[in-house]
């Protein structure tokens, strides 16, 4: 590891009339500050430049020595300092104040200046707490990287997890024994937020459980260690446990749920009663996103100033891409709807907060009979955990992005295309829905087997 330190020089006042200064040097590294006399010393404030940190040329100290002498001296100083980090740094650990002072000692008296004296400063730094430094952490992250209010939420939750699994936590606490204890905790104490959704036949509150599924644990596992690699670095951290720690979490590929032509005719074509005109904008905005592929983040924000001839031009919320999307005849349909219609901050489309959203497309989309069901598995340690669904309950604003992407692939538009359109960068990104199509691609062959 690397102690990130700084030393600066300074002249004390010294005798019985002050009149001569002792050079010192203060010692800044994390959470802590101390300050060493050097031994050496000169006449006047004017002989030392607190620039270039030298006496200058031509100035002598109390006994005579030159302003070489003495800056050779001071050199030493700190290469001897440097050699006493470099002690803890292959330690891997952050030396206490008296830690340093012993070390330093041991280099200093006798060896160049026996006159030496270390001077703790009176205003110690209280080294910060675990939570001080993970939201440090945050704060620092969060305006370099332009976090999204989901990354926030991620690291929030993060840190009520750390918090109940050890209110008292530290560095220290997480070895390999210490990391697996939390991951243990996840799996198996955490307790999972019941949603509102009343009781079931039994009388149990329905989703109330304890313990996260694999793939959650992964994930809070791959933010912890961004975390402790960052404080690492600081110098905040020096267990390095983190680094080779791995846990076996049984996990599967998630599945992508998106919707097909047929399903997407159905909810199109959908007679939505007079008691449930809400259901009609929600119905177009989705749509607009099962053919444009912009992310719910995107249609919230679409002002109809974005809305250009044949297209609307946008910069996207989470990645910041510019991005030019043609219309189709659904797109352009749906624009056209709401163009002379005044909405609240001249936005394009009638978009509501993306929770009561999801609520809402359950509701349109069961009524539509998007109902087919859906095998999800999940695991939870060495547990497998098969549960089956209908697809409407799986739905949600993002199903829009994915709906348009595959059935873009499917429909022989080249993966670069599309990803103009969506503003993936990679095609790592697009793995997933490829492999979809390719199994779309593989079940439609049967068909020309018409001769059999």
């Amino acid at each position: 590891m690397e102690i990130k330190r700084k030393y600066h020089f300074s002249l004390k006042p010294y005798g019985k009339k002050k009149d001569y200064f002792l050079i010192r040097i203060r010692v800044a590294y994390p959470g802590n500050r101390v300050d060493f006399s050097t031994g050496c010393n000169v006449l006047t404030e004017d002989a030392w430049d607190p620039n270039l940190q030298v006496v200058k040329k031509g100035y002598i100290s109390v006994k005579g020595a030159k302003a070489s002498e003495q800056n050779k001296e001071l050199e030493k100083i700190v290469k001897i300092l440097d050699d006493c980090f470099k002690y803890f740094e292959v330690n891997n650990r952050i030396p206490t104040q008296q830690e340093l002072k012993e070390r330093v000692d041991d280099q200093l008296i006798g060896k160049y200046r026996p006159e030496i004296k270390e001077e703790v400063v009176e205003e110690i730094v209280k080294p910060k707490t675990f939570w001080e430094v993970f939201d440090e952490f945050e704060e620092e992250n969060g305006v370099k990287n332009a976090w999204t209010k989901a990354t926030y939420e991620k690291f929030a939750a993060l840190r009520s997890d750390l918090k109940q699994f050890n209110k008292l936590l530290s560095f220290e606490d997480l070895t390999e024994v210490g990391l697996t204890k939390f991951v243990c905790y996840l799996r198996d104490k955490k307790k999972i937020a019941p949603p509102k959704s009343g009781e079931d036949e039994t009388g149990k509150k329905k989703g109330e459980r304890v313990g996260l599924k694999n793939s959650t644990i992964d994930k809070k596992l791959s933010y912890l260690k961004w975390f402790l690699k960052w404080a690492t670095i600081k110098g905040y951290n020096t267990n390095q446990a983190y680094q080779t720690f791995k846990v076996t979490l049984k996990t599967t590929q998630k599945t992508v749920i998106y919707l097909t032509k047929e399903e997407l005719k159905k909810i199109r074509d959908l007679n939505i009663s007079q008691e449930k005109q809400y259901l009609e904008r929600i119905r177009d905005v989705f749509m607009f996103c099962c053919f444009s592929g912009i992310r719910y983040s995107d249609v919230y924000n679409l002002k109809k100033s974005d809305v250009k001839e044949g297209k609307i031009v946008i910069t996207t919320v989470k990645t910041a891409d510019s991005l030019t999307i043609e219309f189709n005849n659904e797109t352009e349909r749906i624009i056209n709807k709401y163009k002379d219609i005044p909405l609240e901050n001249d936005k394009a489309l009638p978009v509501i907060s993306n929770q009561t959203m999801n609520f809402y497309l359950k509701e349109l989309c069961k009524l539509a009979q998007i109902d087919e069901p859906i095998r999800l598995t999940n695991y939870k340690g060495n547990q497998r955990i098969d549960e089956v669904r209908p697809k409407y309950e799986l739905i949600g604003t993002h199903t829009g992005r994915r709906t348009f992407i595959v059935n873009a692939l499917s429909r022989g538009i080249a993966p670069n295309v599309v990803m103009k359109w969506t503003g993936h960068s990679d095609y790592k990104a697009m793995k997933p829905y490829i492999d979809i199509v390719d199994s779309i691609k593989a079940s439609e062959m049967a068909k020309m087997n018409f001769l059999d």
